[in-house]
C-alpha cells in the first residue's frame, strides 16, 4: 500500500512541479577559503541554495577562472539531483551552460541508475528515457581545460576500513598522500593522524544542504538515497585541481559491482561501481579535463581481502568507523546492516575477542539482527541497501568463522546458520579462492598495482 501511495505521489508531484531549474552558481574566495553557492528553483515555488567551502591551505596552486567555473558548474549538476528527487519533475532546465547530447546522455544515466534505490523504495517504475529531459536556456559551452602535471595522490578518507587500508598502504609505500575529507567526521580525522599525517595537510570540504529541502521532506515530498559517491567524484576533481595532484585515488572494491537486488540493475553502490568509474573517467576526459587520473586503488580485490589486510592494521582498529548511523557521534550503533556486515567480514580473520572489542559486544548473539543477517546471507529477495560486500563473501566469511571456532559453542546467529541444511546459505563458498582473487577490470597505474599485489602476497605468506 505504501509503495502504491508513493507511486501515486510521484505522478502528482510531477504534474504540480513540472520543472526544476539550475538557475545559477557563484563562487569566490574569503581569506583564501574557496566558497560556492548554487541556486535551484522548483517550478517557481521553492528555491534552494546549497553551498560548500574548502578550507584554505598554503599548498594550493593558482587555478584559472575558467577551470573553477567548469568544476563548480559540474558540482552543481550533481548537487541538483538531491533537490530534483523531492518532486521528480520531468523537465530540468540548465541555465549556466549548454551540454551536448553525449553529456546529456551521461547525466540521464546517472539520474536513472544513481537513483535506482530511490525509485525502488518509493515504488516508482520510470522508463529510462522518461526520467528527466534536459533543456538549456544558454548557448555557452563550458570548455575543457588543461592542468599542469602535478605530484601526489589525493585520497578521499571517509572513516571506514576501506579508505583506512588505502591510507596505510600508500603512506607505507612512501607515496605523497593528500587526504581529502568531505564533511569530515571524527573517524576520518583520527585515521589520517594514525597514518602520520596532519589535518592541515588535508583538503577539507564543508558542504551544506538547504534547509528548505529538509522541510519538504518533513512535509511528505519524495525522499531517499542519492549517488553520494558521484558528488564525491566531482568534488575530488576540484580538490585535485587545487592541489595539483597527479592521481585521485578512491577505495572502492570489486564487491561494489554486485546488485543490491539480484537480477536487476538496482545497486545501492552504483556510483562506487566499476561501471560508474569507467563512465566518469570518459566524461571528465571529454568535458572537463583529460589531465585527471581518477581510479579506485582497491578495485581488483574484494571485501574479504580488504578485511584480511585491515585486520593487520591494529593501530587503526580503535578509531575506524564503518557505521553510517553512528558516524556523526563516532560510535558503532551495533543495530544496522553495515555494523553487522563489518563484524561478519572481520570475524574469520581476527580473534573473536578482538572483533568484539571493536564493537563492544558480540553481534552474533543479538537476535534483533536476525533479519539483517538473513538479508546479508542471501535468504531474501534483496540485500540491505548499504555499502556491503557480496552474498558469496558473507557466506564464505561465516562458514570460515564457524570452522575457526572448532569445538566452541556457537552464538545465536552462527548456530542458526550452521543448523540450516537446505537453504541458500548452506552452499559451499570457497574462502581460500576469494582470498586469492585479483580482478583485472581496473584502472590502476602499474606502481599502484604493484603496491597492492605486494600487500596481498605478504598477507598470504
Amino acid at each position: 500500500m505504501e509503495e502504491r501511495s508513493s507511486a501515486k505521489k510521484f505522478q502528482q508531484l510531477r504534474i504540480e512541479y513540472p520543472w526544476l531549474a539550475y538557475e545559477s552558481f557563484r563562487y569566490g574566495y574569503d581569506q583564501g577559503v574557496l566558497w560556492a553557492e548554487f541556486h535551484f528553483n522548483l517550478a517557481g515555488k521553492y528555491s534552494f541554495r546549497p553551498t560548500f567551502r574548502i578550507e584554505n591551505r598554503p599548498f594550493y596552486q593558482h587555478v584559472d577562472e575558467a577551470a573553477i567555473e567548469n568544476l563548480v558548474f559540474h558540482i552543481g549538476m550533481v548537487e541538483m539531483i538531491s533537490y530534483w528527487k523531492a518532486a521528480c519533475p520531468p523537465r530540468v532546465i540548465i541555465k549556466p551552460f549548454f551540454l551536448n547530447p553525449e553529456a546529456q546522455a551521461w547525466w540521464r544515466k546517472l539520474f536513472f541508475h544513481g537513483l535506482g534505490e530511490f525509485f525502488h523504495t518509493n515504488g516508482i517504475l520510470p522508463g529510462y528515457d522518461d526520467v528527466v529531459n534536459f533543456e538549456f536556456e544558454g548557448a555557452n559551452t563550458n570548455k575543457p581545460f588543461s592542468l599542469p602535471v602535478g605530484r601526489g595522490d589525493l585520497l578521499p578518507v571517509g572513516g571506514g576500513k576501506d579508505s583506512a587500508l588505502s591510507l596505510a598502504l600508500l603512506t607505507g609505500a612512501n607515496r605523497s598522500v593528500i587526504p581529502f575529507l568531505l564533511n569530515p567526521v571524527a573517524a576520518s580525522i583520527q585515521l589520517i593522524v594514525r597514518a602520520g599525517l596532519a589535518l592541515d595537510e588535508a583538503v577539507v570540504v564543508h558542504r551544506t544542504i538547504d534547509p528548505t529541502l529538509l522541510w519538504l521532506n518533513a512535509q511528505g515530498f519524495l525522499n531517499g538515497h542519492t549517488p553520494f559517491s558521484a558528488l564525491l567524484a566531482f568534488m575530488a576533481l576540484l580538490g585535485s585541481t587545487l592541489t595539483g595532484s597527479s592521481n585521485i585515488v578512491l577505495s572502492n572494491e570489486s564487491s561494489a559491482n554486485e546488485a543490491t537486488i539480484p537480477g536487476t540493475t538496482i545497486n545501492h553502490q552504483y556510483s562506487k561501481s566499476f561501471e560508474f568509474e569507467k563512465d566518469f573517467r570518459r566524461y571528465y576526459q571529454q568535458h572537463i579535463s583529460a589531465d585527471f587520473n581518477y581510479f579506485s586503488f582497491l578495485r581488483p580485490i574484494n571485501e574479504l581481502q580488504i578485511a584480511g589486510l585491515f585486520a593487520k592494521l591494529k593501530s587503526f582498529h580503535p578509531v575506524f568507523r564503518s557505521c553510517n548511523a553512528g558516524s556523526k557521534t563516532g560510535e558503532w550503533c551495533g543495530k544496522c546492516p553495515k555494523c553487522l556486515f563489518t563484524y561478519i567480514i572481520l570475524s574469520p580473520l581476527m580473534p573473536g575477542a578482538d572483533v568484539e572489542a571493536i564493537f563492544g559486544r558480540d553481534l552474533f548473539s543479538d537476535a534483533d539482527l536476525r533479519t539483517y543477517f538473513n538479508q546479508l546471507c542471501g535468504l531474501t529477495e534483496e540485500k540491505p541497501f548499504d555499502c556491503i560486500g557480496t552474498i558469496g563473501e558473507v557466506n564464505a566469511a561465516l562458514a570460515q568463522t564457524i570452522r575457526n571456532k572448532d569445538t566452541a559453542p556457537l552464538p545465536l546467529l552462527l548456530n542458526d546458520y550452521a543448523a540450516r541444511q537446505d537453504s541458500a546459505i548452506s552452499r559451499n563458498f570457497n574462502f581460500e579462492h576469494l582470498m586469492q582473487q585479483f580482478h583485472h577490470e581496473h584502472f590502476l597505474p602499474q606502481e599502484f598495482e604493484s603496491i597492492l599485489k605486494t600487500a596481498l602476497d605478504e598477507s598470504i605468506s
